[in-house]
């Protein structure tokens, strides 16, 4: 394997067709941060809530100038095999992340997904058809077997892209994660390769939801 390169990264997922346009998948680059810093900005109230507390304000944090070190810090997970970092775009324009983090080789093959969209993208399948392009990959090409995610039960528009890709939700997580300044509830839900066998994105294609290329 060439150096640098792990099982499931760097990779270009898509394109398919959701309400929103033409979706794709890709590993986030350097030039990205003007687009990305924009979004998180204007989008604070949107993602706040949802987000583990970090030290700092969020202009701080989610300034341009604050993309070079996160873009930095993962790529160097993803080169380790870590993390599988994607930035998620529709009609070529930066609309949100994909990470998959936490991957565990050997005997267990699992991670957890996380995401995030613009509001500019949140009611037209982006989350769905993302989730599910990079669920198809872990289970393919990265070779996991299980993914998890969780949610806050608050966070409906979550919940309801997990449950329409098929995650099984297995329990409610105590006090779990520090988001907006406590300590919160999250619902872990989770998806193996025996769950869909097809592949999540032909299930959206076959509903109706997406359509490929």
């Amino acid at each position: 394997m060439p150096q640098g390169r792990h099982p499931g990264w760097p990779a270009r997922l898509g394109p398919i067709r959701v309400d929103a346009g033409v979706l794709e998948v890709r590993k986030p680059r350097l030039r990205d941060a003007s687009a990305w810093s924009r979004v998180r900005r204007r989008d604070r109230l949107h993602l706040q809530s949802w987000e583990p507390t970090v030290p700092g304000s969020w202009n701080d944090n989610n300034a341009t100038l604050a993309w070079p070190g996160q873009w930095s810090t993962l790529r160097g997970l993803a080169r380790r095999g870590l993390t599988l970092p994607f930035v998620i775009t529709v009609n070529g324009e930066l609309a949100g992340q994909v990470t998959v983090g936490n991957v565990v080789r050997g005997s267990l093959c699992s991670a957890w997904v996380g995401y995030w969209v613009g509001t500019h993208a949140t009611a037209g399948g982006v989350a769905t058809g993302a989730v599910a392009l990079v669920a198809d990959h872990c289970f393919s090409v990265a070779g996991l077997h299980r993914l998890e995610a969780t949610v806050r039960p608050e966070n409906h528009a979550s919940v309801r892209v997990l449950t329409k890709l098929g995650f099984r939700e297995e329990g409610l997580f105590r006090r779990y994660l520090d988001v907006a300044g406590g300590w919160r509830d999250h619902l872990c839900f989770a998806l193996t390769t025996e769950d869909v066998p097809n592949g999540l994105v032909a299930g959206l294609v076959a509903e109706g939801r997406a359509e490929l290329g």
